[in-house]
């Protein structure tokens, strides 16, 4: 997508109340130009959400002509932050999580990839009530462009002065550049004097504030220019827009055509099944059902070529497998949904994952698995042993892996000290193989983008299996790098050069790998900083203990009396090499593999983190704080590593 706010220029990030729209909306301002908007003030004062079973109430303020917002929280809440951040320019939502020792994302706005200022362009709404949110146009009105929708929407049909024909759009956040009318019902808001007859008016909405406000609590908007920066949801307000004689027409025509329409396909659909289910018998359904599926999750992959036979597995059989998805059974949960143990055929254990509904990993993350790791055959990936799609439920099937994944293990008080340094030596090893087999020894040249710990999972003899291939993209032939505006993966994991600017590789991979090394050698989250004292993160800590010569000082305490501290250091070195901010730096898996089996090859010089370089300049400057503070707002500044 094109426009302005795309670029996010570093230091002139704001968030403010727009005095320009009579302080009746927040704006996210990037430099001069607006980011992010949220809706105007509606007729509910306060609002509020739960995380674990404490409130955040966000409270409207009106004092005279002064309004602003008061964020609140319940008692004995866990402390809470609002934070601007640095480099995507979004507004969050945070909540210290006492389990886990980390701050918690409980809201963020934008979230979608249309959710930017005037992403849709003129007369264009970003449609939140889809699976994907995704532009359309207003009623009445066609793309401009269908190739580019930031360049919006234009009308089907020429205004005339003096029709006075207006369609409801219900559940819209209303556009920007509105002129706010004082003292007026909603009645007086349509009535001739400032919409209805008033043929410069394309555009009007209402809203009674709360009571508990003082002055005029009435909002009458009216437009008279473009429509720009709309979202539909599935609970907002009215927005009443001028349209042409015909489009009403042909609107009030529409029921009469669709409604026969669809009964009569209704009515051949179901007679089509009936015939099926009585003509066909359980061997012939279960082909349909094959099919169907090769059709949905489509014939050729990224690379254009045949798909192999897909490994099916019927609906029905998952159900007899999971006991109904018993929570007896249930291995596990994450945002992409749940995992249970099944029993296949009444002999084979598997691990079922079922996609949430509301869950990031979508049809083309779902087809994205299947593909990939049906082609892929190595003994450090996970095994895929079927799929199923029926109605909205998509599974995929997995071998069984009794040790749940490396996170369970490495990162819990209780268990840590079950992985001794020749289990985490092999792992090590193990996931670099993976990585090397992906990345040269496949097919095709194929990125995870998603590599972390939870994403390792343990057989029964704790060898490593990489999964979770929703994320992972493929390169063919020649190609060595690509770029995309769609950042996904995990925080902290992320190379610099990807999280900052959507650019990806091999070596993208090979940073992540660095990161999960020294997770393995130390015991310690990258994204929980806060347990290294006076360093920002786990790579300028461990870079600092290197360059001192004290790489035992990193060692996970659980296993430090009984690991080789030549191996320690190598381990922690290579790490260094694989986690530098220039991927020209990084090695190759291949030659990370070699480092790791040969203790004879020589090991090059890590370069210092530029994370760490700027941090020594700011104690230069005798400032140690990390948060900015400006009108009540936290801004946590967020350098690359």
């Amino acid at each position: 997508m094109e426009g302005p706010w795309r670029s996010i220029k570093r230091g002139y990030l704001l968030h403010s109340i727009d005095p320009t729209s009579n302080n009746l909306q927040a704006v996210i301002w990037n430099g001069s130009l607006p980011y992010f908007r949220s809706g105007v003030v509606n007729d509910v004062s306060v609002s509020g959400f739960t995380y674990h079973g404490n409130a955040l109430y966000q409270t409207l303020v009106i004092t005279g002509d002064k309004m602003y917002d008061s964020v609140t929280v319940s008692t004995d809440s866990p402390y809470t932050r609002l934070l601007l951040h640095y480099y995507t320019g979004k507004m969050r939502g945070l909540s210290w999580n006492s389990t886990t020792s980390s701050w918690a994302n409980i809201a963020e706005a934008p979230n979608a990839d249309c959710d930017p200022y005037a992403s849709c362009g003129p007369f264009g709404y970003c449609n939140h009530t889809e699976a994907i949110p995704i532009c359309r146009c207003l009623d009445g009105f066609e793309l401009v462009d269908r190739l580019n929708f930031s360049r919006g929407c234009r009308r089907m049909e020429v205004l005339s002065c003096g029709l006075n024909y207006f369609t409801t759009m219900p559940n819209m956040k209303v556009p920007d550049m509105f002129l706010h009318v004082r003292n007026r019902s909603f009645d007086q808001c349509a009535a001739p004097a400032e919409c209805t007859r008033n043929c410069s008016c394309i555009a009007y909405a209402y809203a009674s504030l709360s009571a508990s406000t003082t002055g005029d609590t009435s909002r009458c908007l009216v437009w008279t220019g473009d429509l720009i920066d709309m979202e539909k949801f599935s609970f907002a307000e009215n927005l009443y827009i001028r349209i042409g004689r015909s489009s009403v027409q042909n609107k009030s025509k529409l029921p009469k055509i669709l409604l026969p329409t669809i009964a009569c396909l209704l009515l051949f659909t179901f007679t089509v099944l009936v015939w099926k289910c009585k003509s066909r018998g359980k061997q012939q359904n279960k082909k349909a059902q094959n099919r169907m599926m090769l059709e949905y999750l489509g014939s050729t992959d990224e690379a254009g070529n045949k798909n192999i036979e897909f490994p099916f597995v019927s609906f029905n059989d998952i159900i007899a497998a999971t006991d109904n998805f018993s929570d007896s059974n249930m291995l596990g949960k994450g945002g992409f949904g749940k995992v249970y143990k099944g029993m296949l055929d009444g002999t084979k254990e598997v691990a079922i994952k079922r996609l949430s509904k509301n869950s990031g990993q979508g049809t083309e993350e779902f087809r994205n698995e299947v593909v990939l790791i049906a082609k892929l055959q190595h003994k450090n990936l996970v095994k895929l042993l079927g799929c199923c799609i029926h109605e909205d439920e998509k599974l995929l099937v997995y071998e069984y892996l009794p040790n749940k994944s490396l996170d369970y293990f490495l990162f819990d008080c209780t268990r840590k000290s079950m992985l001794q340094w020749p289990t985490r030596f092999n792992i090590i090893q193990g996931v670099a193989r993976g990585i090397m087999y992906l990345h040269q020894d496949s097919r095709l040249t194929i990125i995870h983008r998603d590599l972390k710990a939870s994403n390792i999972l343990l057989d029964k003899e704790m060898s490593p299996k990489i999964s979770d291939f929703g994320m992972a993209r493929i390169f063919c032939g020649d190609q060595h790098q690509a770029n995309t505006n769609r950042v996904v993966g995990t925080y902290g994991y992320m190379s610099p050069e990807y999280a900052m600017e959507g650019a990806f590789s091999v070596k993208s991979d090979t940073y992540s790998f660095g990161v999960l090394l020294l997770e393995i050698v130390s015991g310690l989250k990258i994204s929980s900083p806060h347990l290294i004292m006076d360093f920002p993160n786990l790579i300028v800590y461990a870079w600092n203990l290197w360059k001192d010569g004290k790489t035992e000082d990193l060692v996970d305490p659980s296993v430090k009396e009984n690991c080789p501290s030549d191996e320690i250091s190598r381990c922690t070195h290579i790490a260094l090499l694989c986690a530098q901010d220039s991927p020209n730096c990084r090695p190759l898996m291949s030659t990370v593999v070699l480092m790791l089996e040969s203790k004879t090859t020589p090991l090059p010089i890590p370069l210092q983190p530029v994370y760490f370089a700027r941090r020594d300049a700011e104690h230069g400057r005798g400032s140690d704080d990390k948060v900015l503070s400006m009108n009540d707002m936290s801004l946590t500044v967020l350098e690359g590593r």
